[in-house]
């Protein structure tokens, strides 16, 4: 494949476009370097340290405008992490789950191979769409996902109803990993909004952070309390504990706090969840205006409503190698825009997080239809 050098006067600004790790604003690390000499480096149960979780706990209820009773908690291990954490400490006997791409299903396999749970009820639907949840009497935790990054669905998050409009009894506990701070959401609607920072809060992996309700606070105390045996690394009870102190169980990553601290406070100071979601709207109408426009492209979710703000997967017809653009992209310095792996399919996936820019999509639009032109 010959070289092809893409105008620089077509180049994003910033050509980081990956569904996380995703891109660091500047003015972050500019704030992790200011605070290095008296942050990096030092003990995680001292002030320094405590003050900015206290930062993040304090923003992050800001940010979700959080109901009375609500508390935001955080531990180490990430989103992965927290599946096992709500398989052990949240479901009391059987849990239904939502399973339309490869996150949504982790959860799902979690509890079917908890030999201490009855075995789940799994509604599955075929990538690209989602399945709806149906509200049970013999369910006591419901498992959602807010946006499956793996294939760029997006869900309204709202509990399971009866007919007749009754919310269902068992807690709600949902997937934000890659929508939190990026999609709109009733927090009231759920249980355990459950998110890890590096996607829309532009900071590293390896945390979990959820907002949990007064309801899944009392029932992580009634599983605790009731002799199931919970490896301490993963008892939520403890991580409830030492985030009311404004620490964690064990060490956190230092850069991951501070980083997620400065972009949860940069939302805030400009709007909020509101601002944000905005961001990633406008990112959002152009990337699927620009793909439904396209004579060799087309948005991979069909139904409008189902397509993510923050993550876009898009498809291309027979002849245009999706896996060459992105590799020609990457020579000229605009990454991570390809499909998930496992997905197996001719398509670019390009993330539309807060952090990026809106111009940037459009100048990104621009380059994929120049490299597809000098490709042929």
């Amino acid at each position: 494949m010959a070289t092809i050098e893409i105008p620089k006067e077509l180049l994003p600004l910033d050509g980081r476009f990956g569904a996380g790790p995703s891109k660091v604003r500047s003015e972050a690390l500019d704030a992790l370097l200011a605070a290095a000499p008296t942050y990096l480096g030092t003990s995680h149960r001292q002030a320094t340290v405590k003050d900015v979780v206290a930062r993040v706990r304090a923003g992050l209820a800001k940010l979700f405008s959080i109901p009375d009773g609500y508390e935001v908690v955080l531990g180490n291990g990430g989103s992965t992490a927290f599946w096992d954490i709500a398989t052990f400490c949240l479901i009391e006997k059987k849990s239904q789950h939502l399973s339309f791409g490869e996150f949504s299903s982790k959860f799902a396999q979690s509890a079917q191979m908890a030999p201490f749970l009855e075995d789940p009820i799994v509604f599955t639907s075929e990538s690209g769409t989602h399945p709806e949840a149906v509200a049970m009497a013999e369910i006591d935790s419901y498992g959602l996902t807010h946006n499956e990054t793996s294939t760029g669905v997006m869900t309204k998050i709202a509990r399971p109803r009866y007919d007749g409009g009754r919310p269902c009894e068992g807690i709600v506990l949902v997937d934000a990993t890659s929508a939190a701070g990026g999609i709109r959401v009733d927090i009231e609607e759920t249980d355990v909004y459950y998110f890890a920072p590096q996607k829309c809060f532009g900071s590293d992996g390896g945390l979990w952070i959820a907002i949990m309700s007064p309801k899944a606070l009392a029932r992580a105390a009634a599983i605790g309390a009731s002799g199931r045996y919970i490896p301490p690394f993963l008892d939520l009870n403890i991580a409830i504990e030492n985030s009311r102190l404004d620490q964690t169980y064990n060490t956190p990553a230092l850069v991951t706090l501070m980083l997620l601290a400065e972009q949860v406070e940069w939302f805030n100071a400009n709007g909020g969840l509101e601002w944000s979601a905005s961001r990633s709207d406008a990112s959002a109408k152009i990337l699927y205006d620009w793909a439904s426009q396209s004579a060799v492209a087309d948005p991979f979710v069909r139904e409008p409503a189902q397509r993510s703000t923050v993550v876009g997967t898009i498809d291309f017809i027979e002849g245009i190698d999706a896996a060459a653009i992105a590799k020609v992209l990457r020579a000229n310095g605009i990454v991570d825009t390809e499909p998930y792996r496992k997905l197996g399919r001719n398509q670019l996936r390009i993330s539309m997080f807060p952090g990026i820019d809106s111009s940037d999509v459009q100048r990104l639009t621009e380059c994929i239809d120049y490299v597809i032109e000098n490709l042929s």
